[in-house]
Formats: structure tokens, sequence, C-alpha cells
């Protein structure tokens, strides 16, 4: 029995625990054990127990190989105070296990954690402005709609084009799209884009849409400098001098015959610990509170590396410009001091990316509510943001033209042809209903032919069309539709059934055409001798 991946989704954090706890009462390997003369059956010791969870954890692909063993005597704290396990006492509800020879035992059953009860969002993405929407100003609630029709003159109308009749057209300019309309548009096609790249249905248990701010996402796109780091507008919200200059140093660490730095023997460890006081003190983390599911659930794409550093490129782009600015100057700094050579070692008890990771998971990413996992979680994070920060903290570009090029659509002149309705309104689809193969080609066959027999009937029976014109429209249907014309005109003589032939009438002799028809007949003269 091994752990099985969990992919993205809401509640993500409780179905990994729950698969975690379901794994170790199964598989964990009980003995007896002796203790102060006496026996105990069926249990195992607190190293026993850390050993064994700590290779399942590093082996499993929800979490990965960085997980430490004290991240796993942390969860086996959270084990014992859940009461998942006991001691053999039958103690539990604090988090006072320790590393070491203490017996412990699970009880007749360990409770699962139910799915937390959430909120409703909203669920409907915002509708951006389309050709005919009215102005902010108009309200819609009482306009009447008035049902779509569609008859053989409107359907002639709308294939005149393919039956060799253009109609006259006019432009209509687009009205002009204020700030709130380019906002709307980049918040809602970049919250589709989400959902579509995590492959769920909707968004409403992974992330609250009222608290999108659809401001921050363009200015993390288009405030940045050379570099691709955000520029804030308010400096107050900068980082402070100090702790900017502490992250330099570190980050450009010189080599051992610079003199111009000033260093004493331990100078790197106190500019280290400068800079984790400063993050480990921030009121929320800097992927926010709000964020935290939407970027647990991210984590489920790890398998498939493309898709998920375009998941977290987006859910990036949600975060506040100053949250945005301090992570990507952090991300570069803890990369850069993972990969110099020069630097000396900043813990003794730790290598240097394990440090940086133990160190500033907590502030990238954690839960507002308690989340037994979220050190874990954040661990696993932090480890793929450090291994690919340059092109996460990157703006997407495929998204970024999807949406200019809309904007640009709608800021566009349309043209109108008569007939093409678009002075009726129209109510937008709100989901799609998926069919089967065959109700798809029985409709590809068939659903559009009974408007064009209709049409075809209707020129068939127009009296006011001279034979020529008719027979004119009918060689233009027959051209554009031939599957149509033939169910109709199935044989010659059906067709010619149309047009019957008028009979001809017989000719009359043309007297005037004879020269002196009256004349008496004159004997021609003899050439006989």
């Amino acid at each position: 029995m091994e752990h099985r991946i969990v992919g993205p989704g809401p509640y993500r954090a409780t179905k990994l625990w729950n698969e975690t706890v379901e794994l170790f009462r199964a598989r964990m390997p009980l003995r007896k054990h002796r203790c102060r003369f006496k026996s105990y059956d069926r249990c195992f010791t607190a190293a026993e127990a850390v050993d064994w969870l700590h290779e399942l954890l590093r082996c499993s692909q929800n979490f990965g190989p960085e997980v430490t063993r004290k991240q796993t005597v942390q969860l086996l704290k959270k084990f014992l105070k859940n009461h998942v396990i006991e001691d053999i006492k039958g103690k539990w509800g604090q988090e006072d296990f320790e590393d070491n020879r203490h017996l412990y035992r699970f009880p007749p059953s360990s409770p699962l954690k139910p799915y937390p009860k959430k909120p409703t969002y909203q669920k409907d993405v915002i509708k951006f402005p389309e050709w005919n929407d009215p102005p902010p100003s108009t309200s819609q609630e009482n306009i009447p709609v008035r049902p779509v029709v569609m008859t053989s003159e409107m359907w002639y109308k709308r294939h005149s084009i393919a039956i060799g009749e253009v109609p006259a057209c006019r432009l209509i300019c687009r009205r002009q799209l204020t700030e709130a309309n380019v906002e709307e548009i980049w918040k809602s096609m970049t919250l589709a884009y989400l959902q579509k790249v995590l492959g769920l249905d909707s968004l409403e248990e992974v992330l609250d849409i009222k608290l999108v701010n659809s401001k921050f996402i363009l200015h993390n796109v288009y405030s940045v400098s050379k570099q691709g780091v955000v520029i804030l507008d308010d400096k107050s919200k900068e980082l402070p001098h100090w702790v900017l200059s502490a992250m330099k140093c570190l980050a450009n660490w010189p080599n051992c015959s610079d003199l111009k730095q000033p260093m004493y023997l331990g100078f790197e460890k106190d500019v280290f610990k400068t800079i984790a006081d400063y993050y480990g003190h921030l009121k929320e983390p800097l992927l926010t509170f709000h964020l935290f599911d939407a970027f647990v659930s991210v984590l489920g794409l790890l398998q498939k590396e493309k898709m998920a550093i375009e998941a977290f490129q987006i859910c990036c782009l949600l975060l506040p410009p100053e949250n945005r600015r301090k992570l990507q100057l952090l991300m570069r700094m803890m990369a850069r001091i993972c990969l110099n050579k020069e630097m000396p070692p900043l813990c003794d008890g730790f290598g240097t990316r394990t440090l940086m990771v133990q160190t500033f998971s907590r502030c990238i990413l954690c839960s507002k509510d308690e989340v037994d996992l979220d050190e874990l979680l954040a661990a696993r994070l932090v480890t793929f943001l450090m291994d690919n920060y340059q092109e996460i903290l990157k703006v997407p570009l495929a998204l970024q033209t999807s949406i200019e090029e809309r904007v640009a659509h709608l800021r566009r002149v349309q043209i109108k042809y008569p007939g093409a309705d678009m002075d009726i309104t129209l109510s937008a689809p709100s989901f799609c209903r998926q069919i089967s193969p065959e109700e798809f080609e029985y409709q590809r066959a068939y659903g559009s032919q009974e408007p064009l027999a209709a049409l075809l009937e209707e020129v068939i029976t127009d009296a006011t069309l001279s034979s020529k014109e008719k027979k004119k429209k009918l060689k233009q249907f027959q051209k554009s539709y031939p599957e149509v014309y033939q169910e109709r005109f199935p044989t010659p003589e059906s067709e010619a059934l149309l047009f019957p032939e008028k009979p001809k009438p017989k000719p009359q002799l043309l007297m005037w055409a004879l020269k002196n028809p009256f004349q008496p007949f004159q004997r021609t003269r003899s050439f006989r001798m």
C-alpha cells in the first residue's frame, strides 16, 4: 500500500491528512516491547515511528525527498494531539511526542478529519462587456427580452452571402471601454484560465473570487522592471533599507580576498538571522491566507511540471504587488545562496538548501486556520519555487496575449448586416450539456437542414418571383446546399414538374413572305430547240 497521488482540487490538505493516517495505521510495524519489567503487545517506540513515517513521506510524490526528520516529529506530535496514536497508558491530547524510546500504540480507531464546511463563494465568473452591452449606468433588470424565432426569412438573410447575394452593411462603433471594463476582463479571463489549467469544474471551493483584486493583476503584469521585478507606486510598502542591504549582501557574497566587505567570524550568520527575523514576523504569509487553498491545489500538479509552472504563474499574478515583489527578491536571494560555493555554512545542523526551506517556508505559505500538514506542504512548495522561480514569477505570455487581443477586439468597430439579429437581446449560456455521439451525429446531419428546407420551399412557392428569377435562386441554392436540394428534387423529373413546358403553337403560313402571291403562273421559255 503506497501513497496515492492527490491531484488538484478542494480540501487537498485534508485528503492528504486522511491518506497519511490510513497508511500509518495499516503499515506501521507493531511488535512486543518491555518497559519497566512489563511487556506490551502491538506497540512501537517513538524512534521507530519517526523512522518509518519519515521514509514514507520522503518516498511519497505528494511530499518529496526534502522532508526532514524534524518535520516528521512535528507531524507525530499532531498525531498524538488528534488521538491518531496514544501512549501505552492511553494518554493523548498533548504535543509532547519526542524522538526517543517511549512506547506508543494505536487506539481502537483513529478519527479521520471531516471536510471543512466553507461559505459558498461566487460561482459565476464576472462577465466582461460585449458589443451590445449598455453603459454601466443603464439598468437591465426590467428590460424585456424578446424571444428569438428563427424564420425562413432570417435564415435566408443569414445565408445570403453563401448563396451569392451580399447585402448592404454598416459600421457600428464600439462604445469606449472604461478602466473598470478592462479590469473585469483581466480578472474574468485570468480566473477562467486558472480553472482550465487546474482541470476543475469550478473555483468555488478553492478560491473566493470576491477577494481577487483585478488592479493587482494589471499592476503585476505591466509595472515591472527590466528584470521582471514588480515596481511599487507606494514606496512605503517597500522592504526596509537595512533588510534589502542584508539580502544583497548574501545574494552577492564576495570572495574572501575582497577586503572591502566588513566581516568578522560569524558575520554571514548574523546577516542571515536579520533577514529571517524580518520575514518571520510578517503579519501574513507572502502568498496570503485567502490563496492558501489555491496554491495547495496546484501542488497536485507537480508530476506535470509544465502545467504546475503555468498554474503557479497565474496564482502569483493574484498576489498584492508588494507581496509579489518581496517574494521575487527573497526567492532570488535563496537560489543564489544555494548555488554559491563560496558561501560559508550558515547553520551547523543543516545544509544550506534545507536551511533555506526550513527558515522561509512558513513565511511564504501557511493557513490562517490550523492545518496539520501545512508545514510539509509549505516545504514542498518552497522547494519547487526555488528550482523554478525564474519561470514561475514571469507573466504568462499566452494569457497576456489572449487578454490583450480580446480587449483590442472589443475596441474595434463592428460590421452589421441586415437581419443579423444584432438588436435582439440574447441570454448567454451558463453551461454546456454533454451529448452522446449518436445525438451529435444526428444534430450535425439534420439540425440545420430543416430551416434550409423551409427556405427552399418558400422560394418554390413564392408567386412574386418570375420563372427566370426562381430558376436563378434555385440554381444558387443547389450549388450551396446540394444535399438539401437533392432531397427535395431526387430526380430530374421531379424538378421538371416545377416548370412545366408550355405547348408550342403551330406555325402559321406567312403569306406576306411570298413575292407577288396572286400573279398568274408564267411559263418559262423552253431551252429546247
